[in-house]
């Protein structure tokens, strides 16, 4: 039985965040969507390796969050493999690999992340050795170039190299290049100007791999835009990260065809403290600790009437609250009731048009390298014949 049997296929993402899509986050926002697909934070397999005594505080997480997927990085074959192989008591859905983060820390002295897009052919070995050791489906998380290797030819000889070398059949495509030297992580998610033709023109190119688009897609309507586009997946990252509630809320009916849960926040915080009750301290004193826990319903009322004294009320309460319901006794006379006890029901905005022109903009079709390797007469790649990595 594969994933697909169990779960809706990806159609939405919530996008790995350092620092941000942690247990916590994910468990707040599989209260809200039933059906998005949640990431895990970029763990580097030599964290999982080295932690290998501590992974529960790494690598464990409820039930509930399925479909969940692991994104790792690292450019050591051998700890790729041990880190999937640890990786396997937890029963992830899929196991993505970092070729697009650009933070100098990992693309830097790490040596992977968006820098591994100039080594494909390592990129698709890597895939293989990870496919090894796991059941899960293997996914690719990338840039759409990276700093003056930019060209769409570019791109598709690293799509056409990793899938031919490995069993990686699905690509998440950030739709901007990642510049390594010069420009900070959010600058790097702001200032490369977004290639959504790129995108588009890989679902023509390569009709038999899976696409999701990542980058610039800031509500469900613009992801509703995307997918009748003919993207096979959306993903969202901080737009979701900062408006939760309205954009979670529409997941399931709008992208899923799902009925309204008709949950409300009340309803939501209600099962919440009792997550965050159980696992406040639960490594040891202060991790979790209680700002952890509460980091993620900080925006949980955005835009909504109460939500700036909420949000001062948020910063005071941490200074003295040691329970998470001490915490919400605290804050939440700050909201009021009719916000509290509402269902999702205000509308989604965003451009409905967002990919209107995009087929006017595709660059011309991709030379496969199979071509181009005919024309000098030379041999294809092949799928590397699988290690046993023990």
């Amino acid at each position: 039985m594969t994933v697909s049997d169990v779960y809706h296929p990806p159609l939405f993402s919530i996008a790995p965040m350092m620092g941000w899509t942690d247990n916590h986050y994910r468990t707040l926002a599989r209260l809200i969507s039933k059906h998005a697909w949640l990431y895990t934070e970029m763990l580097a397999a030599e964290t999982i390796v080295y932690q290998e005594e501590n992974l529960d505080s790494f690598l464990a997480y409820s039930s509930e969050q399925h479909p969940i997927v692991l994104q790792i990085g690292g450019r050591d074959l051998e700890n790729l493999a041990k880190a999937t192989r640890l990786a396997n008591t937890y029963a992830y859905d899929e196991i993505n690999f970092n070729c697009g983060c650009p933070s100098p820390k990992v693309s830097g002295r790490g040596c992977f992340g968006a820098r591994l897009m100039l080594d494909p052919k390592f990129v698709g070995e890597a895939m293989s050795v990870i496919a090894a050791n796991t059941n899960a489906s293997v996914t690719v998380k990338c840039r759409i170039g990276v700093d003056d290797h930019d060209s769409y030819q570019e791109l598709c000889d690293f799509i056409y190299t990793v899938s031919s070398l490995s069993p990686t059949k699905h690509f998440i495509i950030h739709s901007r290049k990642a510049l390594l030297s010069g420009l900070s992580p959010a600058d790097n998610r702001r200032i490369p100007p977004l290639k959504y033709e790129y995108f588009f023109a890989l679902l023509r190119d390569f009709p038999d791999l899976k696409f999701t688009i990542n980058g610039g897609i800031n509500s469900v309507v613009e992801a509703d835009a995307a997918l009748k586009s003919g993207a096979h997946g959306v993903m969202l990252g901080r737009a979701v990260y900062y408006n939760p509630w309205h954009i979670l809320g529409h997941v399931d009916t709008v992208i899923y065809g799902s009925p309204s849960s008709g949950i409300t926040r009340r309803q939501v915080l209600e099962q919440y403290q009792v997550y965050g009750e159980s696992v406040l301290g639960k490594y040891g004193k202060g991790r979790p600790n209680l700002r952890d826990i509460v980091r993620p319903l900080i925006n949980l009322f955005h835009a909504e009437p109460g939500n700036g004294q909420y949000k001062r009320r948020t910063d005071a309460a941490l200074l003295h609250c040691t329970t998470l319901k001490s915490f919400l006794d605290e804050v939440l006379p700050a909201i009021p009731d009719f916000v509290l006890d509402s269902s999702v029901v205000k509308e989604s905005t965003g451009r409905e048009d967002l990919f209107a022109d995009v087929q006017r903009l595709l660059p011309p079709p991709y030379e496969r390298e199979s071509q181009n390797h005919r024309k000098r007469g030379e041999s294809l790649p092949t799928k590397p014949v699988t290690r046993d990595e023990e």
